[in-house]
C-alpha cells in the first residue's frame, strides 16, 4: 500500500505556541554557542566536568581547584615564634618559692618579669625601647651568682661605688640612714653577722664559702664599698633572706629583669632547703590541684613596685 502523497497545497500546520518559540530560539542559541570554538571561549569554561557528573557552583568550582596549603600549620608556627619572641626578650613567668621579698612577695606568687625594664649599653634594643639603668630600691629578677642556673628575686639597695652597713638592722647608705617602709623584720633575736653587717670575724653557717675570702678586700672601715658593674641586693623580710650579706654583689650582666605583674597567687608553705626540681615540681601541682582553695584573688593582676 502506497503512503499518501503530500500536496503541496495541504493544509499549514499550527502555528507554535509562544512558549515553545521561546524554547527554540534558546535551542539554537544554545546550539550557536556550541559550534564555537573552545579556544574563543573565556578560559574558566574551558575546563569540562567529567561525562555524568554535574557541573559545580563557580564558588564551589574555585575551592576545587585551590591547593590545600598547610594553613594550621602556618598559623601553629607564627603562634611558637611569637611565643618564643617574647619569652626571649619581653616577659618571662617566675614562681616566688620563698619568704624573703615578704611582705612585697608571698610564697606562691607567680610573677611575670618584664625583661625590657632595664638599659644595656651599647644594645639593639636600646635604640628602640625606652630604657633605664637599675636603681636603688628597684626589685630585680637575676641569676644567682653561686649557681647561675637558678632565678633570685630581690631588691637593690647598693649601686655601683656605694658604701653599704647596717648596725643593728637599719641601713645606712654612704653614711645616711636608707627610708624603707618595705622591710620587715620577723624574728626577734639579734645576729651580729645579719645585723652589723659588714662583719668579717662572725661568720655563720650559711655564707658562701667564697664570699667569706672575697669580703675582707671590700671593706673600709666598718662599710661595704659596692665595686663598678656590681649590685648589693636584699631582701625585704631581712631575717629570713639570703642575699648580699651571704653570698656577695650581682654582676649586672646577671639581672634578667624586675618584676611586673602577679598573675597568679596560690597560698602554700615554703619550699624547704635543699629541695630537689622534682620536690618543686609535686608542691607546685599539688597547689595548682588544689587551686580554688589556696587562690589569694586579691593579689591576682597586682602591679609589683
Amino acid at each position: 500500500m502506497q503512503p499518501p502523497e503530500t500536496s503541496p497545497h495541504a493544509t499549514p500546520r499550527e502555528a507554535p505556541s509562544p512558549q515553545g518559540a521561546e524554547d527554540a530560539q534558546d535551542l539554537a542559541a544554545s546550539e550557536t554557542a556550541n559550534a564555537q570554538p573552545a579556544t574563543d571561549r573565556p578560559a574558566e569554561t574551558v575546563a569540562t566536568q567529567p561525562a555524568g557528573e554535574n557541573a559545580l557552583a563557580p564558588s564551589a568550582q574555585r575551592h576545587a581547584d585551590a591547593p590545600a596549603g598547610p594553613t594550621g600549620l602556618k598559623f601553629v608556627t607564627s603562634v611558637l615564634v611569637i611565643v618564643v619572641f617574647l619569652i626571649t626578650f619581653v616577659v618571662q613567668a617566675f614562681r616566688v618559692p620563698s619568704e624573703s621579698m615578704e611582705n612585697t612577695l608571698l610564697v606562691g606568687d607567680f610573677l611575670l618579669a618584664d625583661k625590657l625594664h632595664f638599659a644595656r649599653d651599647g644594645g639593639i634594643w636600646g635604640r628602640v625601647v625606652p630604657y633605664r639603668p637599675v636603681q636603688r630600691g628597684d626589685i630585680v629578677v637575676f641569676r644567682y651568682p653561686v649557681d647561675p642556673s637558678q632565678y633570685f628575686v630581690k631588691r637593690v639597695i647598693g649601686l655601683p661605688g656605694d658604701r653599704v652597713r647596717l648596725e643593728n638592722k637599719s641601713v645606712f647608705i654612704n653614711g645616711k640612714l636608707l627610708q624603707e617602709s618595705y622591710a620587715i623584720h620577723s624574728q626577734l633575736g639579734f645576729d651580729p653577722y645579719r645585723d652589723n653587717f659588714p662583719v668579717t670575724n662572725r661568720y655563720t653557717h650559711d655564707v658562701d664559702h667564697r664570699w667569706r675570702g672575697d669580703l675582707p678586700r671590700f671593706v673600709t672601715g666598718n662599710e661595704l664599698v659596692v665595686p663598678a658593674g656590681q649590685y648589693f641586693v636584699m631582701g625585704d623580710n631581712r631575717d629570713r633572706s639570703l642575699d648580699s650579706r651571704y653570698w656577695g654583689f650581682v654582676p649586672r650582666d646577671s639581672i634578667i629583669g624586675r618584676p611586673l605583674m602577679i598573675y597568679l597567687s596560690l597560698a602554700g608553705p615554703p619550699e624547704p632547703e635543699g629541695a630537689t626540681s622534682n620536690d618543686k615540681l609535686l608542691h607546685s601541682g599539688q597547689m595548682l590541684a588544689h587551686f580554688l582553695e589556696l587562690a589569694r584573688w586579691d593579689r591576682m593582676f597586682r602591679l609589683v613596685r
